[in-house]
């Protein structure tokens, strides 16, 4: 009889803690995720690495479509520029993260050198979507997002695909949580985005 695997719940990510006598500079680390492209890599503000496997393909699908919206309407409205889940951003605190889905001012992604932009730009995006897949630990984007509140993110979604539930995370309130919803809008930072979540969940 053939014995079956157990069931894997959540995916817990690896972190990798490098001694202070080889902690990588900023060109020294976009050149490592390069070289590992396979891998989602991010790291905290500590210097740590964090490394995640690939997203699995229903989870991916989702993505998609959500990324799909938000570059339709971006494209519409002409005041931003958008990103996608592969983009890496070099937060105030040190951290380098790669939300979901992102999006900048056009005005102030353009103060940033050309040099810097090609790699991980030192800057936080105004707008993070945050998608939870059926493996994700929730309290560890929990606190991502309010990592990128604390680092001048002013509006954040954590879209939370197992529980159907979003939370809205903005500076100096208390994240508002939705069941549910079939909706999200994104006023007034992002003036008639709506993004429909029937192809989300």
């Amino acid at each position: 009889m053939t014995k079956s695997l157990p069931y894997i719940t959540e995916i817990v990510p690896i972190v990798l803690q490098l001694p202070s006598a080889i902690a990588m500079s900023n060109d020294q680390f976009y050149e490592f995720c390069q070289l590992n492209h396979d891998l989602s890599i991010e790291r905290n503000a500590i210097g740590e690495l964090i490394i995640m496997p690939p997203t699995g393909s229903e989870t991916d699908e989702s993505n998609f479509n959500l990324i799909g919206q938000l570059w339709l309407w971006t494209k519409q409205d002409g005041t931003g520029v958008g990103f996608g889940s592969s983009g890496g951003f070099t937060l105030p605190n040190g951290a380098v993260r790669s939300p979901d889905a992102a999006w900048i001012k056009r005005t102030h992604w353009e103060t940033i050198p050309l040099e810097l932009r090609k790699k991980f730009a030192p800057i936080c995006p105004e707008f993070v979507i945050e998608l939870r897949s059926e493996t994700d630990n929730l309290r560890t984007l929990q606190d991502k997002m309010q990592e990128y509140i604390d680092n001048g993110t002013q509006l954040g979604w954590l879209i939370d695909r197992k529980q159907r539930q979003v939370f809205i995370y903005r500076p100096n309130i208390s994240v508002e949580i939705l069941n549910n919803p079939q909706t999200i809008s994104g006023e007034p930072l992002l003036p008639g985005f709506v993004l429909d979540l029937s192809t989300v969940w």
